[in-house]
Parts: structure tokens; C-alpha cells; sequence
């Protein structure tokens, strides 16, 4: 299982080099996607939850509409970012 310990912002510049458009913001990942519908932003949320579960990992998520809000951080890190959220928003990528 990945570590959750605390990541250096250098170390999470490199892992944000891999994840196409999340940023890096108040000690949390973060990015917004967009979808045709409020069913298919449900279904992605539905679809992460699995992941996040299995994990033990749980996103904070928004969801407007056909829209779907997600930030990581590791609450047991003190609120910082760790491999656990890179590895979940790798795995978020792969969904989208």
C-alpha cells in the first residue's frame, strides 16, 4: 500500500507532471471534470467510490450538475498530500 507520509512540494510537482490537469492547492490534489450529464457525473462518482473504497482512501467530492469536483489529501498526513493521493487520482485518471 502506498505510503502516507507527507510529500515534498518537489515530489508532488513530478507526480503532477503525470496527472493531466489536477493541480496542487491549500495541501490538496484537485481537479474538476466535466461530463454530458448529471447520470454520467453520478456514474463516474459511483465508479471512483470503488477504487476509493478498496483503498481506503476516501475523496472529497462536489457534484453540480454534470460537473464533479475532487480533492485528495490524506486526513491521517495532518491534512497534506501523500503517494496514497497520487496513486488515487492515478487510478481517478484512469476512469475519466
Amino acid at each position: 500500500m502506498p505510503s502516507r507520509e507527507p510529500l515534498s512540494d518537489d515530489a508532488i510537482d513530478d507526480a503532477l507532471a503525470d496527472l493531466d490537469g489536477w493541480s496542487h492547492a491549500d495541501d490538496k490534489l484537485q481537479k474538476t471534470y466535466e461530463f454530458s450529464d448529471f447520470r454520467e457525473a453520478i456514474s463516474f462518482i459511483v465508479r471512483l467510490s470503488f477504487y476509493a473504497e478498496e483503498m481506503m482512501h476516501h475523496p472529497e467530492l462536489e457534484n453540480v450538475y454534470n460537473t464533479v469536483s475532487v480533492a485528495l489529501t490524506t486526513h491521517d498526513a495532518g491534512g497534506t498530500v501523500t503517494e496514497m493521493d497520487v496513486e488515487l487520482a492515478a487510478k481517478i485518471e484512469d476512469l475519466a
